[in-house]
């Protein structure tokens, strides 16, 4: 919004970017990674019909202010949605949402999503059949969550991985980690830390996400190691 650069004005819709989420589905269960702001657009585009968790990453704005939009799946799915976090995230969803969260004590007008908050440690779980294992994540000053998928693991926000981290991270079939821009950043890897960061975790193929206008996809794409890829949205992995 408001740039006027090569690609903004992109006709070429790898350009065309959303916020940064993913959707994972096994045993046709979907469990949503961060509610963005651009929540309805996303399950509109892409034809989402159900989400029967959320996990969220951190309590920013562009990935949890799209949580109003959960209602939609109360109404038609006629089910409460369990959503998860770390304890700091639990502690600021509250407070932001406390109309949703308070359990009654704010009053407000019209339809209020039907969701449960539930502070996770660094225990693994399972949700529809599938392991999650919690990730702490450096970001800036602040320690948020990561999602490891069975064998697979999403990343965004990354300004460091802690070394206890790194080593659940070794040698996975599909990394998805944040490369913002090419200029360093104090809260978000940049392409080359992103990549360093990969050298070092040596997944089968990675994937670079949060990405910024700074990155053409067709000319990036052609510049990145054999087994990294830009994400883009719409985009889909079977493993």
């Amino acid at each position: 919004m408001c740039c006027d650069c090569e690609v903004c004005r992109s006709e070429d819709p790898k350009n065309k970017r959303l916020r940064a989420s993913i959707l994972v589905s096994e045993n046709g269960q979907n469990i949503l990674v961060d509610t963005s702001t651009d929540l309805r657009q996303q399950c509109l585009i892409h034809r989402i019909q159900h989400v029967d968790h959320v996990l969220f990453t951190h309590h920013h704005a562009d990935h949890v202010h799209g949580i109003d939009e959960l209602r939609s799946f109360n109404y038609f799915n006629k089910t409460v949605i369990p959503c998860y976090g770390n304890e700091p995230t639990v502690q600021e969803l509250t407070k932001k949402f406390g109309y949703i969260f308070s359990n009654g004590a704010v009053q407000m007008g019209g339809g209020l999503p039907q969701l449960t908050l539930q502070a996770i440690g660094e225990e693994a779980f399972t949700l529809g059949g599938v392991l999650v294992n919690p990730l702490e994540i450096t970001h800036g000053k602040m320690n948020i969550a990561g999602y490891k998928f069975n064998n697979s693991a999403y990343i965004t926000d990354c300004s460091g991985i802690p070394e206890n981290t790194q080593k659940k991270l070794y040698g996975l079939d599909l990394l998805i980690i944040n490369a913002l821009g090419f200029a360093p950043h104090p809260t978000h890897f940049n392409l080359e830390q992103a990549l360093a960061a990969i050298e070092m975790l040596k997944p089968k193929r990675a994937l670079l996400t949060h990405i910024n206008h700074k990155f053409d996809h067709s000319t990036i794409s052609r510049e990145l190691p054999a087994n990294v890829e830009l994400a883009y949205d719409g985009l889909t992995v079977e493993l």
